[in-house]
């Protein structure tokens, strides 16, 4: 793991990359990285996260700047921004259901294929999907998710990378952190390596390639 600016992480970055970013309506969402993200106007991005917050927040500050070109995601309500670029042509938008989603996120960090769920069977989300028969019983193929980069939100970090989180922030950090093939930390305290108890330790540090310095 290195500890470097956050300039320095986003500047890592290139456009039309995919990234998982963290967060449940901007809760365990690394602000400070978006923002530089916005500042440097990486575009032609895929995002793949459970939501694009509200306007002009978290991941929508992306969604405003017209940086997104796709878009997979749990929901979009509560973003009109999202909704109408999505309407227009301008953003391509893959709705999941959340467990499908975060499922899929939690296979391609552990190397598998795919998912096998029913969920979708008998609606338009079964078009264009593989359907495999187990046992008389059929399921839609969901393909495992993989990112170029994570981009993720921790409430410790140790001089190891070792990553804990506080209350509903956790939500997908874990396991996005899992499925790229970089992981970048923003943590909200930085602590010296053995303050974080080994049980505590829900990322551990080999999993973590960039921590953002404090400023």
């Amino acid at each position: 793991m290195k500890i470097v600016p956050v300039r320095d992480a986003v500047a890592m970055i290139p456009s039309g990359s995919m990234l998982m970013i963290g967060g449940f309506m901007a809760v365990g969402t690394p602000a400070r990285i978006i923002d530089e993200l916005v500042l440097q106007g990486q575009k032609e991005l895929t995002v793949i996260a459970n939501d694009t917050a509200r306007p002009g927040i978290g991941i929508g500050k992306l969604i405003r700047n017209g940086q997104v070109r796709r878009l997979i995601a749990s929901h979009i309500g509560l973003n009109p921004e999202t909704q109408k670029q999505m309407h227009d042509g301008s953003l391509e938008v893959t709705l999941l259901p959340q467990g499908t989603l975060v499922e899929c996120i939690r296979a391609g960090g552990a190397g598998l294929g795919g998912v096998l769920t029913r969920t979708g069977l008998g609606t338009l989300v079964e078009d264009g999907k593989e359907k495999i028969l187990v046992k008389g019983v059929e399921y839609l193929l969901e393909p495992a998710l993989h990112a170029d980069y994570a981009l993720v939100e921790a409430f410790l970090c140790d001089y190891n990378g070792n990553l804990t989180y506080a209350l509903t922030g956790r939500n997908f950090n874990p396991v996005m952190a899992m499925a790229a093939n970089t992981t970048i930390v923003n943590a909200e305290h930085i602590v010296p390596t053995g303050m974080i108890p080994p049980d505590h330790v829900l990322t551990p540090g080999p999993i973590v390639d960039y921590l953002i310095a404090r400023s």
